[in-house]
């Protein structure tokens, strides 16, 4: 595993780490409570349980190391639910919707202060992010979640004047924006290896390059490994987009799609060039959401979601590997900012995101194993809700009576995808045909019909927020 080229973060972030034990599991072990998954989710769960319950002997595994699935290859865009308001108030109401969008909000301040106080060295930068439209078709598209916000008092964003806006994203593309600045941007893959370091420093028992070969029922459920394993008392699954391979009953649930991005070598003078500086992440409010970002050493990150769908949660190679839209992408990053054209790009990769129907990810119990918990479908935005998902798994695992184990976000997922190979070709009829009606609104040309009705199947389908324009099927972030 460690000869293969690792997706950027991931390359650069284990370039510059001290070494910490974290072998491979081999023979059988007990613990309290297990936990599968090296990535945000098991790790902000594995670290949460030991600092509510100091003595308690947990175990984690990652089938590689941890970091090398979307924590640590993700865009670094750390976002809030705000924007999903609607959805929030159509799925759970309104006291259950207002306290997670303030929820989602304080997850990026609770990350702030860990990654503070533990010296994490991620590049963090709470600047705020930059909602914008870039075509006529796309002005006013989140006027409406914006007016609920405001209404009940809950609204971080301001409309900013366009000159203001393009000055912000070091681009003369957008034609509107909203501002919020409760958000961030991290170098992903160091938070998640920050994140082992502290696990490992509360005891928790790190097994790396272990991968789950199967599941065991049980008064106390094991997993087994290659060459060992682990009974426990609880167990968390945190696999994210894996969890459909693993576990075929739950295959309907997620759509896996890809993000691809590109990042240029550092080019700090022409970056300055762009007025595009500090930390601020700038989304634009196509279906297919293009998110770019500078880094604090003078590169430019641009990613886009909605490319590549897996077939039955099948994860191909095509998955972990250099992007297949290199060229697109970079095309795309030079539109937004033609300061950068002669910079060169110094590396593209992509990653899968578990995309639920309702955009949202869900929680509950494995069914048949009481003991059991999951939690996975960020759709694309994990880097903060992560820190959510590892209350929730945590308070669960824990037998916790609290909001987060009363929450509706428990109950499982909120709907299913088509079986295939219906949803796998539906997929990709209705991507393609919103491609199309993009690249006319870009244009300025009206759609066709049968492109617009296509389009409309998205929100029906799941793959994209029908109550908003923000971020419909923007994959900047998982975990």
């Amino acid at each position: 595993m460690d000869d293969r080229p690792r997706p950027f973060w991931l390359a650069q972030a284990l370039a510059t780490e001290a070494p910490a034990d974290a072998p491979p599991l081999v023979g059988a072990t007990e613990a309290d409570l297990l936990i599968v998954g090296g990535g945000y989710t098991g790790l902000w769960t594995a670290i949460l349980a030991k600092q509510q319950r100091p003595g308690l002997d947990v175990v984690l595994l990652e089938a590689d190391v941890c970091g090398a699935g979307a924590s640590g290859r993700n865009g670094g865009c750390v976002l809030t639910w705000t924007t999903k308001f609607l959805t929030l108030l159509r799925l759970y109401g309104e006291t259950e919707a207002q306290r997670l969008a303030r929820a989602s909000e304080q997850a990026v301040l609770d990350i702030e202060a860990f990654v503070a106080a533990h010296h994490i060295d991620c590049d963090w930068r709470r600047d705020g992010t930059l909602y914008t439209a870039t075509s006529a078709a796309q002005v006013g598209a989140s006027d409406g979640v914006i007016a609920e916000l405001e209404r009940r008092g809950l609204s971080s964003w301001t409309r900013l004047p366009v000159a203001e806006v393009q000055r912000r994203a070091g681009s003369a593309a957008h034609r509107e924006g909203w501002f919020s600045p409760l958000a961030a941007t991290v170098q992903p893959a160091r938070l998640t290896r920050g994140l082992r370091r502290v696990a490992l420093s509360l005891g928790v028992r790190v097994y790396e390059r272990s991968p789950m070969r199967r599941l065991v029922a049980g008064r106390r459920p094991a997993v087994q490994t290659p060459s060992g394993s682990v009974r426990a008392g609880r167990v968390v699954l945190a696999l994210n987009a894996w969890m459909a391979r693993a576990f075929p009953r739950l295959r309907r649930t997620i759509a896996i799609v890809s993000s691809d991005m590109v990042i240029t070598e550092p080019a700090p003078q022409a970056l300055a060039a762009t007025g595009l500086d500090g930390g601020i992440s700038v989304l634009d409010s196509r279906t297919f959401v293009h998110y770019y970002r500078s880094t604090s050493d003078g590169r430019v990150m641009l990613g886009k979601g909605g490319n590549t769908f897996a077939f039955a949660g099948r994860l191909r190679s095509v998955f972990d590997g250099p992007s297949p839209y290199r060229a697109s992408l970079s095309e795309a990053l030079r539109a937004f900012l033609p300061e950068l054209a002669a910079v060169p790009i110094a590396a593209s990769w992509n990653g899968p995101s578990d995309r639920s129907v309702s955009g949202l990810p869900f929680f509950g119990a494995l069914p048949g194993h009481a003991d059991v918990f999951y939690g996975f479908g960020y759709s694309g935005n994990g880097v903060g809700p992560s820190r959510m998902g590892g209350e929730i798994l945590s308070s669960l695992a824990l037998g916790l009576d609290n909001a987060w184990t009363r929450s509706p976000l428990v109950h499982g997922p909120r709907g299913r995808f088509p079986p295939e190979p219906a949803r796998y070709l539906g997929s990709l009829l209705v991507r393609n045909a919103i491609r199309r009606k993009e690249a006319a609104e870009d244009a300025g040309r009206p759609p066709s019909r049968i492109d617009s009705a296509l389009a409309r199947l998205a929100a029906s389908a799941g793959k994209a927020d029908k109550d908003s324009g923000f971020g419909r099927v923007a994959v900047p972030g998982s975990g």
